[in-house]
């Protein structure tokens, strides 16, 4: 989904109403769990072969890379995170 597309979707809810996203929290029952959106932040994914799916680049991903140089691989993406996020 790009910035956009998710603007659009968002101009038809009240502008006072309270966010959150949601998830599988990955137990037995599958539930989908909902907890407040704690920021928006911008920050570098990449495709973890392991995960199957993008993941947040730490600074281990980049061990060797030059200064402003992004790890092969990466794109900055716009990340809305919950609460316990630290950037």
């Amino acid at each position: 989904m790009k910035v956009r597309q998710l603007i659009e979707k968002l101009e038809q809810y009240d502008d006072d109403q309270e966010v959150h996203f949601g998830y599988n929290y990955g137990d037995y029952w599958k539930t989908e769990v909902a907890p407040h959106v704690g920021g928006v932040h911008e920050v570098l994914v990449k495709h973890s072969n392991y995960h199957q799916m993008p993941k947040v680049v730490t600074d281990a991903d980049c061990e060797d890379c030059e200064e402003e140089e992004l790890p092969e691989g990466s794109e900055p993406v716009v990340l809305i995170t919950g609460s316990a996020y630290r950037s």
